[in-house]
């Protein structure tokens, strides 16, 4: 995946090897001996050059070695896409949301010019949010699913970090349903989101 990758980070003067990973708003880097995350929001300074990602923050100067990946983690972190951008809903859709969603996830998307339909519908919608906080709330996905047809997507949000729902119970729980996952992303700081859709021969 694009956002993960294999490199060294300099830091005071050390370098250690490791895996880093671009998420929404934060970098994590896992190391043998040193683990940490970056919120964009503490970056302070920023820039890309010959193949290296520099940035500074209240802790220090760090520099990532990503190779031709450099540029494209600068562009993304200083331009973070939207969470609506991220989840693909695009103006002029219809979204059912199932559940309990924070009013203000709601108003994004009305504010993106996606249209709100409720899960009585006619109509197949283009995108369903179901929430999901424990795995007995998954016992209605099978129910959920039966509205998915054609192209349309669901997304089923989660806790993250969580024993008591986990993404193997989530990801079970689609494909228990006939669907197929194909994506998962962070929804918020405390929530995780995956993508199902039919399986092609189905749609």
């Amino acid at each position: 995946m694009g956002n993960e990758v294999n490199c060294t980070v300099t830091q005071g003067g050390g370098t250690s090897a490791g895996r880093a990973l671009l998420e929404t708003s934060e970098i994590i880097f896992r190391g043998e001996d040193v683990r940490f995350k970056i919120p964009f929001s503490s970056i302070r300074e920023l820039r890309a050059h010959d193949g290296a990602l520099h940035l500074r923050t209240k802790d220090g100067r760090f520099t990532f070695h990503l190779g031709a990946r450099a540029e494209k983690w600068r562009e993304k972190i200083a331009n973070p896409k939207s969470l609506i951008d991220k989840l693909g809903v695009k103006g002029g859709e219809s979204v059912t949301l199932i559940g309990r969603f924070p009013s203000e996830f709601g108003a994004s998307l009305q504010e993106h010019g996606a249209t709100l339909a409720t899960p009585k519908a006619s109509a197949a919608p283009h995108w369903i949010f179901f929430a999901a906080d424990s795995c007995e709330d998954l016992a209605d996905v099978k129910r959920v699913a039966r509205s998915v047809r054609g192209t349309t997507a669901l997304w089923i949000v989660y806790p993250k970090g969580q024993k008591h729902i986990r993404e193997a119970d989530v990801r079970s729980s689609g494909l228990a349903a006939g669907l197929t996952d194909i994506k998962v992303t962070s929804f918020s700081p405390s929530h995780t989101a995956l993508k199902f859709v039919l399986p092609r021969a189905k749609r």
